[in-house]
């Protein structure tokens, strides 16, 4: 009961906040035990865009002593004065210029830094010079892409589950926007309000303009890729076998440029028919010699509310119709879905963790495929 008092106690708005605390405590105690370039950027990449983040919409303490001492902790750990931070990031969400006023708690931080800095290049300065420094530039150009693409086409939300966990909900970002001073856990439970989100999280949203097509065309042009491609393919969907073990009709999706998908399932399901559908009439072109005469190829594009006869329908990473459609309603018995590494669904296993990629199994109703019969 007495420990259970003291954080309702000291903590303003949750006893939750306390993980907030303990975990930049474990920040700082990293960078002391174990510094590093990496530990440094991506540690303040993180803790800003996640606990200092929080602090500033929802500071933890309920004495304003405990806030001010804690945001010169945050100043210390992440190498910036945390209440100018403040300044800044509350005139966006208000839609103002950024003016920055130099009061005595901004002055005393602006001095923390400099006496830290100070220190570590009298002290260490080959670290300072060759770890802190580069690490601390790179975290804040990490914070700066961040920011940036959180609303490069309007503000934009990311739903991932994974980064959404490692990040606190932080990609609830349309969310937070129209509510600044709602607990993380709120958002989460709130739902999806952006029609629009990313499948990407914000660090990584520059990827969108990377055209998919343009990287497997790389791998038309190298054996030594496509061996490698169509190997990690092939342990996963081996790994995801047994479910698909009475499969008789296959259906393949953008099977075009490199037909990995085709060449696996080929492998692992033998007795299976294949086919392949495909809009860009070139990229069957290029598919044919991959791939053996009882493949069949078909130009076209891929309707999933078409009655099929197939057992599995495997659906690209370059899909362009509502993905999220596909994982409620499944328009075969068993749906492969080629997706994002963080965008786990259904049954599913990793592909590669460099190609950023994993395969989800989600199934459907066994009458949607013989409705047609």
């Amino acid at each position: 009961m007495i420990t259970s008092a003291i954080p309702a106690r000291v903590l303003r708005h949750s006893a939750s906040d306390a993980l907030f605390v303990g975990l930049s405590a474990a920040h700082g105690a990293a960078l002391l035990l174990a510094p590093s370039a990496a530990l440094v950027a991506v540690g303040l990449w993180w803790n800003a865009n996640t606990i200092a983040h929080n602090f500033i919409h929802r500071p933890f303490f309920r004495s304003r002593a405990l806030n001010r001492a804690y945001s010169a902790y945050l100043t210390l750990v992440l190498g910036f004065p945390q209440t100018v931070w403040r300044e800044r990031h509350l005139a966006h969400h208000a839609g103002r210029s950024t003016r920055i006023r130099l009061t005595r708690e901004a002055t005393i931080e602006v001095a923390l830094v400099a006496g830290l800095w100070l220190t570590l290049l009298v002290v260490a300065p080959r670290g300072f010079l060759a770890v802190y420094l580069p690490g601390w530039l790179i975290g804040l150009g990490l914070c700066q892409l961040h920011g940036h693409y959180e609303h490069a086409r309007g503000t934009t939300s990311h739903y991932g589950r994974l980064y959404n966990l490692l990040f606190f909900n932080d990609g609830y970002h349309v969310e937070h926007h129209e509510r600044p001073g709602a607990d993380w856990r709120a958002l989460g439970r709130a739902g999806r309000r952006s029609s629009t989100p990313s499948r990407w999280p914000p660090v990584l949203r520059w990827l969108e303009g990377v055209s998919l097509n343009a990287l497997e065309r790389l791998v038309v042009r190298s054996s030594l890729l496509q061996r490698w491609v169509v190997a990690v393919h092939e342990r996963a969907f081996r790994r995801i076998l047994p479910p698909l073990a009475a499969v008789r009709r296959i259906t393949i999706v953008g099977g075009g440029l490199f037909p990995r998908t085709a060449l696996v399932v080929r492998r692992v399901l033998p007795g299976a028919t294949v086919g392949i559908v495909e809009r860009d009439r070139s990229h069957l072109d290029l598919a044919r010699p991959f791939v053996d005469d009882d493949i069949e190829l078909a130009f076209g594009s891929y309707d999933p509310e078409d009655r099929t006869e197939a057992d599995l329908v495997v659906l690209p990473l370059g899909y362009d119709g509502d993905r999220r459609r596909i994982y409620e309603r499944p328009p075969a018995p068993l749906v492969l879905v080629h997706d994002w590494l963080w965008s786990r669904r259904g049954e599913g296993v990793v592909v590669s963790w460099l190609l950023l990629k994993r395969l989800n199994l989600v199934r459907g109703s066994a009458r949607r495929a013989s409705s047609s019969s």
